[in-house]
C-alpha cells in the first residue's frame, strides 16, 4: 500500500480538497457500481441451463470453496426508496409455496456441485429474510446443510439481512444458534419525518434493542445501513442520526447514496421530488458523514462502505484480498457464488447467471426439474482481464501493472494504451497518478472510483439505455 492509503485510507487529507464541488459536479455522471463485470446489462437469454451446467462442471474440475446466496423476496410493507427485487404482501402464507420451490432448487443445485467443496460464505438476502418464521428459517437452514457442505464449527462467514421490525431478541438468538455469525440491517435514518416520507417507520428504541440482542448473541460482525439523499434530510439532521448510530459502535456501516430513478422503480414515484435535498446538500451530507466516521475511527473501504480497522474488510484491503460481488465488498474472491431463489445472480466458473424473476416462471422451471436460470453471460478473456483491473482499482485504489501482466499474459501499456490516455485528464484533475508501473488513486479520486473504473469498461460506450445511478 502507498503512503496515502494509510490513516483512514487517505481520507485524513483535508475534506475541502476532496469534496471540491466544481470537480465533483464535472464527474457526477451515471455509471455502474461494478458489483460485476460485465454488468447485468450485458446478461442475455441465449445463456441457457446447458451453459450453466457446463460452467458448473468446469468449476468442479477446478475445485475450491463455494459461496451461497439465498433470496427471500417477501416484505410486509414497501419502503418507497427501495430498488430491490421484492414482493410486498402481508399474507405470510405466500411464502409457503415459494419455500417449497426453493427447497427443490437447493436439491437440484446441490446435486450439481461436488459435495466435498466447503461453503465458506453464506448470505440470506431479499426482500426480508426474517419475513419467514422461525420454523421456516430452521427448515431452510436444514435443507442447505443436507445438500451443501456447510461448516459446523462457526468458521464460515455466514450472514443474514434482517428487518428489526420483523424479529424480536429471542429470534436474534435463534439465528445465531442456527449458525449465522454476521448480521446486517437497515436503519436508513432515525428522523421520524424522513421515515414517514419513505414509509419506513422504525422506532430508534426498537433498532437499539435488536442491535444489543445481536451483540449479546455473539455475532462476529454487525453491519448497519444508512441512506443519504432521502426526503427532508439535511446535513444537520443526518449528522444527528449518525451520532446516535456511532454510539452503538457497529463493526461496519454502509452510507448509501439514494438513487432517485422513478422511471425504473415505480414505487419511488411515492416520493415527492420537492422534498429531496439539493445536490449541494447531498454533497454536504456525504462530506460531514465521512468526517464524522473517520473521526470515530472508521476506515473508508470505498463505495459508501466504512469499517472498523480490525474488521475483516479492512484487513482484506490491507493485504490485497478484498473483492466485490453482488453482495458488495467481500473477503472471499476464491469462491464460486451459487444463487438460490428467484432473481438470484450467481458467478460460477467463467460466467454470471440469473434465475427467473417472476414467481410463476420460477415455479414452472422448478416443477419441470430444471435449474431456473433464464439469462447470463460467459466471460471472454478480455472480460476476465478487465474485471481484474476494475476489481483491484475499486478494492485497492491502486493497480500494479506487473501483476496484471503476469496473470493475463499481456503488456499493460500496449493493451490499454487508449485507456491510459483517457486517464491523463483525471491525473491533471488530481484524481490519480499514472506512471510506467502503476495507477495510484489519490484520496479525492476514491470518491469518484466508479468514474475511474468506467474508463476500462468496454461495454459502457455502447450502452443505449440509461440504467445506472449517479456517482455522487
Amino acid at each position: 500500500m502507498t503512503d496515502d492509503s494509510t490513516n483512514n485510507n487517505g481520507l485524513d487529507q483535508k475534506l475541502d480538497q476532496i469534496f471540491d464541488p466544481e470537480l465533483i459536479s464535472r464527474y457526477d455522471l451515471a455509471g455502474p457500481r461494478y458489483t460485476s463485470y460485465p454488468t447485468a446489462v450485458q446478461f442475455h437469454e441465449e445463456f441457457s441451463e446447458a451453459d450453466y451446467r457446463r460452467q458448473v462442471a468446469a468449476s468442479n474440475a477446478a475445485g475450491g470453496p463455494l459461496s451461497l446466496y439465498v433470496h427471500i423476496p417477501f416484505c410486509n410493507t414497501v419502503c418507497y426508496f427501495c430498488a430491490c427485487n421484492k414482493i410486498i404482501t402481508a399474507n405470510r402464507k405466500r411464502a409457503v409455496p415459494y419455500l417449497d420451490d426453493l427447497f427443490k432448487e437447493i436439491e437440484l443445485q446441490g446435486a450439481l456441485f461436488d459435495s466435498s467443496r466447503p461453503v465458506d460464505q453464506l448470505h440470506w438476502g431479499g426482500g426480508t429474510p426474517t419475513y419467514i418464521d422461525r420454523d421456516q428459517r430452521a427448515e431452510l437452514w436444514s435443507r442447505l446443510a443436507a445438500n451443501f457442505n456447510l461448516h459446523d464449527d462457526d468458521s464460515g462467514e455466514y450472514s443474514i439481512e434482517i428487518d428489526p421490525r420483523e424479529i424480536d431478541p429471542k429470534g436474534i438468538g435463534e439465528l445465531r444458534e442456527l449458525g449465522f455469525n454476521r448480521i446486517s440491517f437497515g436503519v436508513q435514518d432515525i428522523d421520524p419525518a424522513v421515515q414517514k416520507a419513505v414509509n419506513r417507520l422504525q422506532p430508534w428504541d426498537l433498532t437499539q434493542e435488536i442491535f444489543y440482542a445481536a451483540r449479546d448473541a455473539g455475532f462476529h460482525s454487525i453491519s448497519l445501513d444508512l441512506i443519504y439523499g432521502l426526503p427532508h434530510q439535511t446535513s444537520g439532521s443526518f449528522a444527528a442520526t449518525l451520532d446516535e448510530v456511532i454510539k452503538l459502535s457497529p463493526d461496519r456501516l454502509s452510507v448509501f447514496n439514494y438513487a432517485h430513478m422513478p422511471q425504473l422503480f415505480k414505487v419511488q414515484k411515492q416520493i415527492n421530488d420537492a422534498d429531496l435535498p439539493s445536490a449541494a446538500e447531498k454533497l454536504a451530507i456525504l462530506k460531514n458523514s465521512t468526517e464524522q466516521l473517520t473521526e470515530a475511527n472508521y476506515r473508508y473501504i470505498g463505495m459508501d462502505h466504512f469499517a472498523r480497522p480490525d474488521d475483516e474488510l479492512a484487513r482484506a484491503q490491507d493485504n490485497g484480498t478484498l473483492y466485490r460481488n453482488f453482495q458488495g465488498y467481500s473477503t472471499h474472491s476464491e469462491c464460486d457464488l451459487v444463487a438460490l431463489g428467484n432473481t438470484g445472480i450467481g458467478m460460477v466458473g467463467r460466467s454470471y447467471s440469473q434465475n427467473e424473476k417472476g414467481l410463476p416462471e420460477y415455479h414452472e422451471r422448478i416443477a419441470d426439474g430444471k435449474i431456473p436460470v433464464f439469462r447470463g453471460v460467459e466471460l471472454t478473456d478480455d472480460d476476465l482481464l478487465r474485471r481484474d483491473v476494475i476489481t483491484r482499482l475499486i478494492c485497492d485504489f491502486s493497480l500494479d501493472f506487473a501483476g496484471v501482466e503476469s496473470r493475463h499474459g499481456i503488456n499493460f501499456a500496449d493493451y490499454f494504451a487508449a485507456e491510459l490516455q483517457v486517464l491523463q485528464s483525471m491525473q491533471q484533475d488530481g484524481l490519480l497518478q499514472v506512471d510506467s508501473h502503476a495507477i495510484r488513486v489519490h484520496p479525492g479520486g476514491r470518491l469518484l472510483i466508479r468514474n475511474i473504473c468506467m474508463v476500462f469498461d468496454q461495454y459502457l460506450p455502447k450502452a443505449t439505455q440509461q440504467r445506472f445511478s449517479r456517482v455522487i
